[in-house]
């Protein structure tokens, strides 16, 4: 594997990491280069216990077309989730995985997924329960990976979601759990990931990606700044649409302005240092209902920051695994008092297989990172029922467990379709 830039750096302390989130105006990123190498086959993990139990039900019943589907679906290469567990046990079991994985002359997609407040304590609540604890808990899991080949997606909503957060625009963030300091939550969320970010990035075969969100999130400048100030400047990159539905057309779009954007704030020109509000977005000048003006933003870019090379740039990598058929839109006249429509949306589709030929020089990898089958978590589109309106009036299954019914869904709307 090439020696990228950021692994050239010395690991930075957590007093380099106060100073940088301190200063008024960062600092120039160096530019990240591209750590998953090309054409490598990803690892598949064992199964869901809850698809198997599906696939065997489904072919004792004499539905083996749906069978052979589901069967295609878990043999393709996903992320392994890890959310939990502490010391000497988490080593162990990150250390079996990735042992696996090279046995098969595979890659691993890892998901760090403990930060404390994860999810602003909603449908995926948990997490370490303190800085200290998550420090921990990254030198756990990060000695499990040890000298192994491994690609590491550090904390999905990581940046999204910040307890008690202003955000570059001077907004305070909704997410203001009782149990955080507001006056120190924010900077220790950017702590313990500028933390991660330098253990991960210190192990000789390790690609490290942060939060980027997705397109129809969070707005380039806002994310740009929050990437910055959580050290992806030591990191391999962003990681786009993780456990959602929106296109990789937009992903890719979305990814390139946030990669651009960065540069513009960083090592742009100096009257432009750490104004990354100032850059375009999905939202200005394009319209985000309109992709058609997205060549609006596109120009923005070429005109103030031009054609730099890629290996100057962050890289970002796109889960698709369930925006084969894009993002759920509600039904019209529908009276639920929030959509929730990155949560168990109906009919949607497996998207474009795990790979690492994107057509795009800053992605890359197309991933599938959520497990497809499990569940978002007990949506009730803002009813306060515990019950999916969207689908009839069931009880979702609770997020991480195996749901049948959108399972059948992936596979019947995959697009590309399975075999």
């Amino acid at each position: 594997m090439a020696l990228t830039p950021r692994r050239r750096r010395a690991v930075t302390g957590l007093a380099a990491v106060a100073a940088t989130l301190a200063a008024a105006v960062p600092l120039p990123a160096a530019p990240a280069a591209a750590a998953i190498r090309d054409g490598v086959t990803f690892y598949t993990p064992r199964p869901d216990h809850g698809a198997v139990t599906q696939i065997a039900r489904l072919t004792a019943t004499g539905h083996f077309r749906q069978a052979a589907q589901l069967i295609e679906m878990v043999r393709t290469p996903q992320a392994v989730w890890v959310t939990g567990g502490s010391g000497h046990a988490l080593t162990q079991s990150v250390k079996a995985e990735v042992s696996r994985a090279a046995g098969k002359k595979t890659l691993p997609v890892l998901v760090a997924y403990n930060i404390p407040f994860r999810d602003c304590s909603q449908y995926s609540a948990g997490g370490a329960a303190s800085v200290a604890d998550y420090q921990a808990w990254i030198d756990a899991f990060a000695a499990g990976i040890g000298n192994r080949e491994a690609a590491v997606l550090l904390e999905p909503d990581g940046l999204g979601i910040i307890p008690w957060y202003t955000t570059i625009n001077g907004s305070q963030e909704w997410c203001q759990p009782a149990e955080a300091d507001p006056a120190t939550a924010a900077a220790d969320r950017f702590a313990m990931l500028n933390y991660a970010v330098d253990a991960l990035a210190a192990l000789p075969r390790t690609s490290v990606y942060l939060d980027g969100t997705h397109s129809a999130w969070l707005g380039v400048g806002d994310i740009a700044d929050r990437l910055v100030k959580a050290g992806v400047d030591r990191a391999d990159g962003f990681f786009l649409n993780v456990s959602n539905y929106e296109t990789t057309e937009r992903q890719l779009k979305f990814g390139s302005w946030i990669a651009k954007c960065v540069y513009y704030g960083t090592a742009g020109p100096e009257w432009a240092r750490g104004h990354f509000d100032w850059c375009a977005s999905q939202y200005y000048p394009a319209d985000p209902a309109d992709f058609s003006t997205w060549v609006r933003t596109d120009a923005w870019y070429a005109e103030n920051v031009g054609d730099v090379p890629a290996d100057r740039l962050a890289h970002f990598v796109v889960d698709t695994s369930r925006n084969g058929q894009g993002p759920w839109t509600a039904p019209a006249g529908v009276t639920w008092p929030d959509p929730q429509t990155w949560c168990n949306p109906p009919d949607r589709g497996l998207g474009l297989r795990p790979t690492t030929a994107t057509g795009e020089p800053l992605a890359d990898a197309f991933l599938w990172v959520k497990t497809p089958g499990q569940s978002d978590g007990q949506c009730d589109r803002g009813t306060g029922t515990g019950h999916d309106p969207a689908r009839g009036g069931i009880a979702d299954p609770a997020a991480g467990a195996w749901f049948p019914e959108q399972a059948l869904e992936l596979v019947t709307y995959a697009n590309p379709p399975l075999r």
